[in-house]
């Protein structure tokens, strides 16, 4: 469905002809204006008649309807394809979700189109009507602002992800919630929704190097203004900084999932040394009883009156003697 539609002169929403096809004509014949239009999860049909008005490439197109793509940056003949991946966190479930934001950018016109949600479309076109001066620079202005509030709020996510880590870590190293049976699987579950993460900020990379002109890309990317790629290398900068994090992460829950395994195995083989000593001070009176209880006619001491007590006496001195050593060496 179609979310907006808007026509731009001189870095201003103006008013203009209702339907996007006349609004595109009258944007390339002024030669300054272009039209942005943004939809949200349209069918093949909806987007049909966009894509034969604006010339979008098949193979573009079918990835904008079928999302689920790897951020990545297309050049097509009447078009540039961009796609991002803005995410979401939720502390509440510690899960992240990612959508998918499309972007077609030609002549004087911006196609967006969103899956899911967390996407700040809507944010970004109310800040840039509100700065003309940015908007002015056309298209190109629209595909920096979005990448710029999609890249800063990874920002904001890898902040959130590296709180609740430092929480998992404290947990694991705590007296009672490291043994929990439930933290290897908080543990694993944590590391699930950094690949996530990942898969949303790793790829995005090249394409920003290559609207940055930065490393191998030294060429011009069609349709985007080159005095805008001091701008890409900034927004590269930041997503530096957020895939630095998300390494990080992902390093450190490792390390605390490999301690955490470590401490369960310590504590195993404390149960079961607990579990030895315990063993080894039952057998000694289970052997002392078996022998005198094989009922023969002659055996030592068997009709000595002070036999019973004796050797009653001599089982709770081997269990107190066993008692102190085990306890001594840290057995019990």
């Amino acid at each position: 469905m179609i979310v907006d539609c808007g026509i731009y002169r001189d870095g201003r929403r103006t008013d203009g002809p209702a339907d996007f096809s006349d609004a595109l004509a009258e944007a390339r014949a002024e030669g300054h204006s272009f039209v942005w239009l943004g939809l949200h999860e349209p069918t093949e049909d909806e987007f049909e008649r966009v894509s034969a008005e604006f010339g979008l490439h098949p193979l573009a197109v079918e990835d904008a309807l079928k999302a689920h793509q790897r951020p990545k940056l297309e050049v097509y003949d009447d078009s540039v394809f961009v796609v991002l991946k803005p995410v979401v966190y939720e502390p509440a479930s510690d899960k992240v979700f990612s959508g998918e934001v499309m972007l077609f950018m030609g002549d004087s016109f911006v196609v967006t189109v969103r899956h899911g949600e967390g996407a700040p479309l809507k944010v970004v076109r109310k800040r840039l009507e509100a700065d003309p001066e940015v908007l002015r620079h056309g298209p190109t202005a629209v595909l920096y602002s979005i990448a710029d509030a999609i890249v800063d709020h990874y920002l904001e996510v890898a902040t959130e992800l590296q709180t609740d880590m430092e929480e998992l870590e404290a947990e694991v190293f705590s007296p009672e919630g490291g043994g929990s049976r439930n933290t290897a699987s908080r543990i694993y579950t944590f590391k699930r929704q950094i690949l996530e993460f990942r898969r949303a900020t790793g790829p995005l990379v090249l394409p920003l190097a290559r609207l940055s002109g930065t490393g191998q890309f030294v060429g011009s990317v069609p349709f985007v203004n080159d005095s805008a790629r001091p701008f890409f290398r900034d927004v590269s900068d930041h997503l530096q900084r957020v895939n630095e994090s998300v390494d990080a992460l992902d390093r450190l829950v490792s390390d605390i999932l490999s301690a955490h395994l470590a401490q369960m195995g310590v504590r195993q083989n404390d149960d079961m040394r607990k579990i030895s000593a315990y063993a080894a001070m039952v057998a000694v009176p289970t052997l002392i009883a078996g022998v005198y209880g094989m009922n023969f006619d002659h055996m030592p001491e068997l009709h000595w009156t002070w036999s019973y007590p004796l050797v009653i006496l001599l089982m709770l001195a081997l269990e107190l003697l066993l008692f102190r050593t085990f306890k001594r060496r840290g057995w019990l």
